[in-house]
């Protein structure tokens, strides 16, 4: 085989090498870029803990918001009416 040939033809099957890594999917399930890959697509197991996670943080939030506000209207009823009964 001529030797022109020959590393040409090895140049070439090393750069089509060399771009095929940069676009194969690298470690342990990690997606290839956007023209090759695919969207991630969370399993509906996952996707329901999340949620789940996601509604009881927001109920635990508003609980709180209400605790602070009777708590705040307590404050304020109490101070009202001492106000008054020194006022008297």
């Amino acid at each position: 085989m001529n030797d022109k040939v020959f590393y040409t033809s090895a140049a070439v099957v090393a750069i089509l090498m060399i771009a095929l890594s940069l676009v194969w999917p690298q470690g342990l399930g990690t997606r290839s870029p956007a023209p090759f890959g695919h969207e991630v697509v969370l399993p509906d197991v996952v996707r329901a803990q999340r949620e789940k996670a996601d509604r009881d943080a927001k109920r635990k939030a508003e609980q709180a918001a209400e605790r602070a506000a009777k708590a705040q209207a307590a404050t304020e009823a109490s101070a009202s009416s001492t106000s008054s009964a020194s006022a008297q």
